[in-house]
């Protein structure tokens, strides 16, 4: 009789659960994917490179588009700003018209339009959805607008008029380097920038008054074309100052129609003189009673003011006068002399040459362009010498009392209030506001 084991008597056998069906059914649908992934893991290094590869291709029909009953076809409507160099079938191409449309209007209009194209000029189109072109656009660049529209044979060209409009802008800035960084940085176009300084010559001298941290505010005029900026017009007013002192001009219309520059007080600003020939340069060589020469070596006087400035750069007549010399005069090289009035002439040196029309005789208005900066003569580099004379005697032109203009006579007081008082005003709203810009 066989012996039964202690530990069955005290532990009994736990009965073994049934499985469930729907465990088996798992498990035999996964048992494949299993496989698939022990098939790549016991072959990693197959090669797969003779096993031929098939591109299949089929054409799939797509659902055709109809329009539904009363809906018009789609036109679109495109912009663009002509690239640098771009031909005029490229830019239609760009604006999205067909191959056709752009053959035909460069057979009807390629001369007309294509020579008018400029690097940024504004250009819009409408196309049909096929690319048919139905209207196009061109700014020309006076601001004038050219259409071109599809008529029933092809294209028709039509100009219209430029229509002028005169705004009112608004602009400050604050130096931190130059006047003209400065007037870049405010979005200020150079020439208004010129013209202020003109405004100030008489005042301030830009090459050695300028400091960090002055500001300066105008109001100016702006030319639109249908609107298309097209050009600057009048400084209406403008305010600089300098080292905390602030300078004012206004624009003042005389009864007799001459526009002149005052200070708010009535204060002409048209000096006899200007303190610079030049609008921007530096003091290279003083006016001196004994200077070492440097092209000779020894002392000897020098009777005007150096001003270094590139070869070209424009030489203004500093006031109102008659030329009395224009041509080589020795070691001062090519010569233009003025003769203003009360005894003064201005002496211009070392010109590389000289404005059309200035010769002996030729009035001469104050600003005016009498030469260009050279190294003619006796000179080491371009340059202009200056000298300012009183009864022919030479004067030191940094410190020469200069002759000045009438103040405003009293019986203009009130129109010329009611006329700049409205730019006076402006330029209070700009002072401390580091406004960029205003239109």
């Amino acid at each position: 009789m066989q012996q039964q084991n202690p530990e069955s008597l005290t532990h009994p056998v736990t009965p073994l659960k049934r499985k469930s069906p729907m465990r088996l059914i798992l498990a035999a649908a996964l048992l494949p994917l299993f496989g698939m992934v022990t098939a790549y893991g016991i072959a990693p290094d197959t090669d797969t490179r003779d096993i031929p590869v098939q591109t299949l291709i089929e054409n799939l029909a797509l659902p055709q588009v109809t329009a539904m009953p009363g809906q018009a076809a789609q036109v679109f409507h495109h912009e663009e700003k002509v690239l640098p160099g771009e031909t005029l079938g490229a830019l239609l191409t760009r604006l999205g018209v067909s191959p056709q449309d752009n053959a035909l209007l460069l057979r009807q209009s390629a001369a007309q339009i294509g020579r008018s194209l400029r690097s940024g000029q504004r250009v819009q189109a409408v196309v049909s959805e096929n690319g048919g072109l139905m209207e196009l656009l061109v700014t020309a660049p006076d601001g004038s607008l050219k259409r071109i529209s599809r008529q029933a044979e092809g294209f028709v060209l039509d100009q219209s008029e430029a229509a002028l409009e005169t705004r009112i802008v608004m602009r400050s800035g604050r130096i931190d380097s130059s006047l003209f960084a400065a007037t870049d940085a405010a979005n200020l176009p150079d020439s208004v920038a010129t013209k202020m300084a003109e405004i100030f010559g008489t005042q301030l001298d830009f090459r050695e008054d300028l400091r960090r941290g002055d500001t300066f505010s105008v109001v100016y005029e702006m030319d639109y074309r249908n609107g298309e900026p097209t050009g600057t017009g009048r400084i209406l007013s403008t305010e600089y100052v300098n080292a905390g002192k602030a300078y004012r001009a206004v624009l003042y219309r005389t009864p007799s129609g001459e526009a002149e520059y005052y200070t708010p007080d009535g204060e002409s600003l048209k000096k006899g003189f200007l303190r610079s020939p030049l609008e921007f340069s530096r003091i290279t060589s003083s006016f001196s009673n004994s200077r070492k020469h440097p092209v000779y070596g020894f002392h000897r006087r020098h009777t005007g003011t150096d001003f270094g400035a590139p070869t070209g750069a424009r030489v203004k007549a500093v006031g109102d006068a008659v030329v009395s010399f224009a041509g080589r005069k020795g070691g001062y090289g090519n010569l233009v002399i003025l003769r203003h009035n009360n005894g003064y002439e201005t002496y211009y040196a070392h010109l590389n040459g000289f404005a059309k029309g200035i010769r002996r005789g030729t009035s001469v208005e104050q600003g005016r362009i009498i030469g260009y900066v050279g190294m003619t003569g006796t000179a080491t580099g371009p340059h202009l010498h200056y000298e300012v004379r009183i009864g022919g005697r030479p004067r030191n032109p940094v410190t020469v009392k200069l002759p000045g203009s009438p103040p405003l006579p009293v019986a203009q007081r009130a129109r010329f209030n009611e006329q700049t008082a409205a730019w006076t005003q402006r330029l209070d709203q700009l002072r401390g506001t580091n406004l960029a810009a205003l239109d």
